[in-house]
């Protein structure tokens, strides 16, 4: 029965905040349904990266040589090792969906849970719409090239989103299981490659040294130390979005465990299909050869398997990686503007889940956004000569830049919450303790603040500084307007008002603290 408020009752709280009376009822139209297992996670997180091993990665070495791209590789999966390492204890803390945001809005408030949440927001949505894209791109090349058969590209990636949105609105059920199912195709296509490549006798490490050095620069590192510095955003490709699984905790059976444990699975799985593609496809095709391929992969099994149709054939199944890195994104949208919607810093009725207990509308909602951007833009911005579809691509990839940027802001900011957390909620029980502790934070952070820097010095990221500003302006304007008004005590904000006392859904349910409000316990004010 919905808990009727007093008189439309309201809650001051920290930072100019108030919280409305929501009731039972609220919380009922936008439930969601435990299924996921460690490695239903596992599959979740691999499935949203895989895409970075098949393309993208590679143009670092363009910038840097394969020792410079090699050192950015180390360094940014070093930092993303200790980053999950964090996030895996935070998450086991606070098991309720609201992943960074949560972490953030515990340590540093709503304003900071805001801020990193809607710069998960900005990565998720157009990381989304961007994979999409080229999705699209390459889904017209096979057909055109196995069937004589082409779309215009706008229809491709509205096909897609038809067809994921779809999916992922059916439940959680469909969603895991097809993440299982095309991650186990993704990885064994490029364990396909591994072994080709090794038992062809194609790869020659002397292929790796190919690019003549620069002025200053040697074998090693044809672009000097400024080369790693210009290679770590391409880096972060092999990883981006593994961070996304504390996102599934209330669709989990036993988020304390299951979320450390798939995180860390999914993470050194990444990190060996990383170093062997960096090893292996460079081998096999030359480093300055590879530096501007577009389909990196696909190149090398061309070059193993010459004058033959296999290659064409394999890149349907080469398809698979970006195909899973666009359902797998699309889960972590969904679910991040879900939780910022049902805490009330976005529009409400974003957090309805319906009768399957997805959150349908903020799937939808994410993937107009997605839409309108790229294409939009596209339209926009097309110039005399360019056709509209090198417009659209254009955008994507300068909008791919902008979700970098928002990664790797999320990214200091969980480390830096990881590090006040440890401090301010000592006493609070951390099912999963990182190994690394407080020092990996600091490593991690150290690493993803220089990368933050580093980005507006490639003249590609610099460009779209000013796209990243807009973002965050137009979303604390609507927060200091309307959303800081309006906020709900869903379980992430419970867990920070309560300093750790409730705020557990898979224990308590929701509703628990305004019951205790109710009921005069001064213990459950908001700070």
């Amino acid at each position: 029965m919905a808990h009727e408020p007093a008189g439309g009752r309201q809650v001051k709280g920290t930072g100019g905040v108030t919280y409305a009376h929501a009731g039972a009822e609220y919380f009922e139209k936008r439930g969601l349904r435990r299924h996921a297992g460690a490695w239903s996670l596992w599959a979740l997180g691999v499935a949203a990266v895989i895409s970075g091993d098949f393309s993208g990665w590679n143009l670092g070495i363009g910038e840097a040589g394969w020792g410079g791209m090699l050192i950015a590789t180390i360094a940014i999966g070093l930092m993303y090792l200790l980053m999950i390492y964090s996030i895996a204890e935070m998450s086991a803390t606070m098991p309720h969906t609201g992943g960074a945001y949560s972490f953030a809005r515990s340590a540093m408030g709503p304003w900071g849970g805001f801020v990193t949440g809607l710069a998960e927001t900005i990565e998720y949505v157009i990381t989304t719409a961007v994979v999409g894209t080229f999705a699209g791109l390459y889904a017209d090349a096979i057909t055109e090239d196995l069937f004589g058969f082409t779309m215009p590209l706008w229809l491709w990636v509205v096909g897609f989103y038809v067809v994921f949105v779809g999916l992922n609105s059916a439940g959680a059920e469909a969603s895991f299981r097809f993440a299982v199912v095309i991650t186990i195709i993704s990885l064994s296509v490029l364990a396909f490659f591994f072994i080709s490549a090794i038992v062809s006798g194609r790869v020659d490490f002397a292929n790796l040294w190919n690019i003549e050095p620069e002025a200053g620069g040697s074998t090693f590192l044809p672009m000097g130390i400024g080369g790693v510095l210009a290679a770590l955003p391409f880096a972060i490709w092999f990883f981006l979005g593994i961070e996304e699984l504390p996102l599934a905790a209330e669709e989990t059976h036993t988020p304390q465990r299951d979320i450390p444990r798939g995180s860390l699975m999914g993470m050194w799985t990444l990190l060996a299909s990383a170093f062997l593609v960096l090893l292996l496809n460079p081998a096999v095709l030359g480093a300055e050869e590879i530096g501007s391929s577009g389909e990196p992969i696909l190149d090398g099994f061309r070059a193993i398997f010459p004058d033959s149709n296999i290659a064409s054939l394999l890149s349907l199944f080469a398809l698979a990686g970006l195909v899973a890195s666009f359902q797998g994104i699309m889960f972590a949208a969904g679910r991040n503007m879900y939780s910022l919607s049902r805490a009330g810093y976005y529009p409400k009725p974003l957090s309805l889940t319906g009768g399957r207990k997805v959150p349908y509308v903020a799937l939808v909602v994410s993937a107009v956004i997605g839409v309108v951007l790229v294409f939009g833009l596209g339209a926009i911005r097309n110039e005399p000569g360019e056709t509209l579809s090198d417009a659209q691509v254009a955008v994507a990839g300068q909008l791919l830049n902008i979700a970098v940027f928002g990664a790797v802001i999320s990214y200091f900011l969980q480390m830096v919450a990881f590090l006040m957390l440890r401090r301010s909620y000592a006493d609070v029980a951390r099912p999963y303790t990182s190994p690394a502790g407080r020092w990996g934070a600091i490593v991690a952070a150290v690493i993803s603040g220089l990368t933050l820097i580093v980005l507006p010095f490639n003249e590609s990221y610099r460009s779209v500084v000013v796209g990243v500003a807009a973002f965050f302006v137009a979303g604390l304007l609507y927060f200091a307007l309307f959303g800081r008004h309006r906020l709900v005590l869903s379980p992430e904000e419970e867990f920070a008002v309560t300093h750790g006392k409730h705020g557990h859904p898979e224990t308590e349910g929701y509703d628990v603290t305004e019951q205790i409000l109710e009921e005069g316990d001064p213990e459950a004010a908001p700070r």
